[in-house]
């Protein structure tokens, strides 16, 4: 499996053809305590870069942009239940959505822990 982030704040955990988003942390503190979250629906499919949800809280709502084209293959349910988890656990029980990888090439495009680290400073 192999992390990688985005500039706008979304990691990506690869596992295969199957991606896990989320929010990092860095993203949580800048927002707040995480009120409501908008996700995608499951089988809809899209590119890089489009907005894929919305995360809102107590200071700010957000965009959550697609780090890769894909089609929606599973949403947490729990995260809009208790979008508290985005804050308690951003790189775990967090998580946004899975998507199915329809061009692997634009992972290259992501950054790593190191790069990502030194754009968060």
């Amino acid at each position: 499996m192999s992390l990688k982030y985005t500039p706008d704040h979304e990691w990506v955990l690869v596992d295969g053809d199957i991606a896990t988003v989320g929010i990092t942390h860095h993203a949580q503190d800048a927002l707040g305590d995480v009120v409501f979250v908008e996700l995608p629906d499951v089988g809809k499919t899209l590119a890089q870069k489009d907005v894929a949800g919305v995360v809102e809280s107590v200071k700010a709502a957000a965009d959550v942009y697609m780090p890769v084209s894909g089609e929606i293959v599973e949403v947490n349910e729990n995260l809009k239940l208790d979008p508290a988890l985005a804050n308690s656990d951003p790189l775990g029980a967090g998580w946004f959505f899975k998507v199915k990888l329809s061009n692997a090439a634009e992972l290259a495009e992501l950054l790593d822990e190191t790069a990502y680290g030194e754009l968060t400073q």
